[in-house]
């Protein structure tokens, strides 16, 4: 699976698909876009990871699934593959920004150390299975409130601002998080910079990359980002698993995270054509002279999971 003996962004045909899959031990799926859309499993897909999973010449693959939506759980994501008919998972196998975001800020917060949080249910869950304490998830109080974000008491305890996807983000929340972080030493950390999520029918709504945009201009600097392309999200599967960088394949749709975090990362990088991104944006890419955008050109790509059955049926 060395690098040097591919082309740039192959089509993963049958003969090649056997002779990457060979090599691999562990696979690693980004979900929305590549697994399913929406509610709908992608055609073929299923079925692929069952293959790989199977004991079989090129199945007995070690599956984890790596998400930069912070707005579920581990357990939420595992009951979803189970609900699509994909192979049985553990929540364990799940590598979700907010799970990696508590799992963070548990050895980088000091002791009695909390977070104030922007974000939802599930962004709280993870930090409280992690033993995080934390504040603010959820509505903010209004404007004519003693709470509100502006004349809010401090605690004391906050030593992190957490900002994730928050349906329930504010004026009030953003003066809140600027007053903590301009404490001497208060963490400012993100789940992830995706700045537009699609929907189907090719509209979209703006991701959490938004607000921390917000929040990083009021405390002019930048967050810690846990999310893809960070390795940080790597570098979690790798501790929990021992898996081999160069054994590994990274599958996602998108180039500027799964595509990018992949081939920073050192992992053989497949773009399946089913999410967001497309061919002609990669052969943009190729074109370019500039060395950060050919980061972005994966080893490989197919139109769908599906391409991987021919191969793996053998």
């Amino acid at each position: 699976m060395a690098a040097a003996a591919k082309k740039w962004c192959e089509r993963l045909d049958a003969d090649t698909a056997r002779s990457v899959l060979a090599g691999a031990e562990a696979v690693l799926f980004d979900c929305d876009g590549v697994l399913w859309r929406g509610e709908a499993a992608v055609p073929g897909a299923a079925e692929a990871l069952r293959l790989l999973e199977a004991e079989s010449p090129l199945g007995g693959k070690r599956l984890c699934y790596v998400t930069n939506n912070s707005s579920r759980t581990r357990a939420a994501y595992a009951e979803k593959l189970r609900r699509l008919g994909f192979p049985p998972a553990q929540p364990r196998q799940v590598f979700g920004s907010a799970h990696c975001a508590a799992r963070y800020l548990s050895h980088a917060l000091p002791p009695g150390g909390a977070a104030y949080v922007l974000g939802g249910a599930a962004l709280s869950a993870e930090l409280e299975a992690a033993g995080v304490a934390h504040l603010g998830a959820g509505p903010a109080p209004p404007p004519d409130s003693a709470h509100f974000g502006a004349r809010a008491p401090l605690d004391p305890a906050v030593r992190a601002v957490l900002v994730g996807y928050d349906e329930h983000f504010s004026y009030g929340k953003l003066c809140l998080a600027l007053r903590y972080l301009l404490r001497e030493g208060c963490l400012l950390v993100a789940t992830n910079r995706d700045h537009r999520l699609p929907l189907e029918g090719g509209s979209a709504v703006p991701g959490t990359g938004c607000l921390v945009k917000a929040v990083e201009t009021a405390a002019e600097r930048e967050a810690f980002v846990i999310g893809k392309p960070s390795q940080y999200i790597f570098e979690c599967v790798a501790s929990e698993f021992n898996i081999d960088p160069a054994r590994t394949i990274m599958v996602g749709d998108r180039l500027d995270t799964d595509i990018l975090m992949g081939n920073n990362c050192g992992l053989t990088t497949l773009l399946t054509l089913t999410g967001v991104s497309t061919l002609e944006e990669v052969q943009s890419h190729l074109e370019s002279s500039c060395p950060e955008r050919r980061k972005l050109v994966p080893d490989y790509y197919v139109d769908s999971l599906a391409d991987l059955l021919p191969a793996l049926k053998v």
